[in-house]
């Protein structure tokens, strides 16, 4: 026994528990708790979350994050994790007199650039350019003033979330936390409010990942409030804003298991993308009717309806220009409604999908190597594709 299963029932026995006492903690079932630590079912986000917050450890400890690294050039990606978090840590002090500042307009095309290759998942490149980015722009902060200043600290925040999600891909799960916080004090000294609404989108994420669904739920209608009285014009950036607020609250909901309320918020989405008609990248959210269809699967499986999730992809037509971020996640959380169904065959066809389009993001993703430890323990004969594919990913069998 391997994987999350094994540290949740180490987790449960060492607090004196029975499977009954944490079914009763996290309000999942004994059967789930029973099959998830026999390794016959893999453990879903909500799980995690609610174990780990039950059990009173970091979700990152339950799966047992980041990853080791398996060669030299993971050991160079993950080279840049110490100096992002150097960066982070001296925010709100002043640049060293030796900092070149580039003007404003090529700042913007290299947080564009930063942004781009972190849609590709692209961490290698990304790795590179980011610390030095965020050096930059800091300085840019302090030598500004008036409006200039202002754009600077919204291309510092936009900076700020391309570290995060380069952190969270690599499983630095309290790194990319505090870069949400230091994207948030950046969008607040943007005069952005639609840029302080997508820093709530991103605070209520970590909420969700603490298990703390209801809070989630209150922040984004807090933030939808804000911006109520604006979506009925046609100020597109606000209305991709409110959608994806939507979908944010739609995972909340899926995961504390409130069915309607997950399909009655992506219904709001669903409203928001047709009016779009477009898919935009409007605060690097990539909004619109691609990814919308793509939240539709993912919340049937945090809902763990295999079945709806397998409907649901079937009308989805993924575009060629789709950031492969996206679609990889797609993937990703397909072979999860395809396992729940009971189609071992086209989950891991789907797993192999996802490794093509983001094979680093496929490499380092949690429920990956959960789906991955699911399957290859119900093979009756162990395939070498099958096994190949694990020693890849890092998975121990």
């Amino acid at each position: 026994m391997t994987g999350v299963g094994k540290r949740v029932a180490d987790g449960r026995k060492f607090a004196g528990w029975s499977q009954q006492e944490l079914a009763r903690r996290t309000n999942f079932s004994v059967s789930l708790v029973r099959k998830v630590e026999q390794g016959s079912t893999p453990a879903s986000p909500a799980f995690v979350s609610a174990c780990a917050r039950a059990l009173n450890v970091g979700v990152a400890d339950l799966l047992e994050l980041p990853y080791p690294r398996l060669n030299r050039e993971e050991h160079r990606v993950h080279g840049a994790i110490p100096v992002i978090r150097r960066e982070l840590a001296a925010y709100n002090i002043g640049p060293d007199d030796d900092v070149h500042v580039r003007d404003l307009d090529n700042l913007a095309q290299a947080v564009d650039e930063a942004s781009q290759l972190r849609h590709a998942v692209n961490l290698d490149k990304l790795g590179a350019e980011i610390p030095g980015l965020l050096q930059e722009l800091r300085a840019a902060t302090y030598t500004l003033e008036g409006s200039a200043k202002e754009r600077a600290f919204g291309l510092l925040a936009e900076a700020y979330n391309a570290a995060s999600q380069f952190a969270y891909k690599l499983g630095y799960i309290d790194l990319a936390s505090l870069a949400v916080d230091r994207y948030e004090w950046a969008a607040e000294r943007s005069g952005d409010e639609l840029a302080v609404l997508i820093g709530d989108y991103q605070r209520a994420g970590e909420m969700i990942c603490a298990a703390d669904w209801s809070s989630a739920l209150r922040l984004l209608e807090r933030s939808r409030s804000r911006i109520e009285d604006q979506i009925g014009g046609n100020d597109l950036p606000t209305i991709a804003t409110w959608g994806n607020l939507h979908l944010k609250s739609g995972l909340a909901a899926a995961r504390s298991g409130q069915r309607d309320l997950a399909y009655d918020h992506l219904a709001h989405a669903q409203e928001a993308a047709g009016r779009l008609g477009v898919d935009r990248d409007d605060y690097r959210l990539c909004f619109g009717p691609t990814n919308v269809g793509i939240w539709s699967v993912g919340l049937a499986v945090e809902l763990l309806d295999g079945t709806e999730a397998i409907k649901r992809a079937e009308r989805i037509v993924l575009p060629g220009d789709a950031p492969k971020e996206r679609v990889g996640h797609h993937y990703i959380d397909l072979a999860r409604g395809l396992l729940i169904h009971g189609d071992r065959r086209k989950a891991f066809a789907s797993l192999a999908k996802a490794r093509e389009v983001a094979p680093t993001q496929t490499r380092y993703h949690p429920m990956v190597h959960e789906t991955l430890r699911v399957l290859v323990r119900d093979e009756h004969r162990r395939t070498d594709t099958l096994s190949g594919f694990a020693r890849w990913a890092g998975v121990s069998l």
